[in-house]
């Protein structure tokens, strides 16, 4: 099995890019996971928006601490299946964190696949609970094939920690949420997949993505400044591939993409 995951696909740019790549490269992957929580002007994702992601190719559209930023997510996280909030936030919150699957091969096998996205809770305002225990709640289930986790974090440390304590128990554990691309990725001795940071698609100018007065206002002078994606400009696709061998279920090949100043129309 061949899956494609899409660091943060941030504002207008970013959907673009993601329609551009992957109107030339769906064909080549089994799975597309996509993290859309900066899809719309940068912050959550509107209904329309997901409709046009959803037609480029995305199997299942992941999120982190901004997918409620717009009222009109709440009623979409209801009544969708491909587009998850964090698991492990409180009860009352609206949607899923967690999704089984069945994803057909190019050797029609057919496997059980289950996505689960969780939000870290080092230096992230949303309140989110712990998630060793949300995750945990997943794995007893035993109930797929293939566990793949995008884990929404600030810090490569959590990050870490998280797929270390799992090792051996999912397939692979991606980070998302700082949009720039680590260069960590590895397996790890029992067989878990790790990335800490798969990165942003979108805007390569300004500062991750953003206009950089908002971002220098912030910093300089420690006032709200809003966080602007940059509208035109050069553009970046970062990525990653996972081979998942069909017998084994465990990655055996895997690498990391990064396009910039590119343009693939």
């Amino acid at each position: 099995m061949k899956i494609l995951a899409i660091g943060d696909i941030f504002g207008k740019l970013g959907r673009k890019i993601v329609k551009d790549y992957l109107s030339q490269h769906k064909q080549e992957f089994d799975l597309v996971i996509a993290n859309v929580e900066n899809a719309t002007h940068g912050k959550g994702i509107s209904d329309k928006h997901y409709q046009e992601l959803k037609k480029t190719g995305i199997t299942i559209m992941t999120s982190g601490n901004h997918i409620f930023h717009l009222e009109e997510t709440t009623e979409l996280l209801n009544s969708v299946s491909d587009l998850l909030r964090p698991l492990n936030l409180k009860p009352y919150h609206p949607g899923r964190g967690s999704v089984l699957i069945n994803v057909e091969t190019k050797d029609k096998r057919v496997k059980k696949v289950r996505i689960t996205n969780l939000l870290g809770t080092n230096f992230i305002a949303l309140g989110a609970q712990n998630p060793y225990f949300a995750l945990e709640k997943m794995i007893k289930l035993q109930d797929c094939d293939l566990h793949l986790v995008d884990f929404h974090a600030e810090t490569t440390a959590e990050k870490n920690a998280l797929a270390w304590h799992y090792d051996g128990q999912i397939t692979a554990l991606w980070g998302t949420h700082t949009h720039v691309q680590t260069a960590d990725e590895r397996i790890l001795p029992k067989g878990t997949f790790f990335l800490s940071d798969v990165g942003m698609t979108g805007p390569n100018e300004g500062i991750i993505g953003a206009e950089p007065e908002g971002i220098i206002q912030r910093s300089k002078h420690k006032i709200f400044s809003p966080m602007r994606p940059c509208e035109k400009g050069q553009t970046q696709f970062n990525g990653l591939v996972l081979e998942v061998d069909d017998n084994s279920n465990k990655v055996i090949n895997f690498q990391r993409i990064n396009f910039k100043n590119v343009s693939l129309s």
